[in-house]
């Protein structure tokens, strides 16, 4: 299993926009998304330029059906 590489908050906003997620609200640094197509949701804290914590991308991984090695693909092409 590949190690998993944190990102930036913002970043994973335009991951999720490339997986077809759109932002539905925000509520103070919470920005949440949702998929029409597979009926994901996510919520994303944004906490200015710093890197999600591990549990969290995990989590965020998991509530968008993605898997590590995935995830890895769509890091790069952000």
């Amino acid at each position: 299993m590949p190690k998993l590489n944190t990102i930036s908050g913002k970043k994973m906003i335009k991951i999720l926009k490339l997986l077809g997620f759109r932002e539905i609200r925000s509520n103070g640094s919470h920005h949440f998304f949702f998929n029409e197509q597979t009926r994901n949701t996510a919520t994303i804290p944004i906490h200015g330029n710093e890197d999600l914590g591990k549990g969290i991308l995990k989590q965020i991984l998991q509530d968008i059906e993605l898997s590590v090695e995935e995830s890895h693909i769509q890091f790069a092409s952000a």
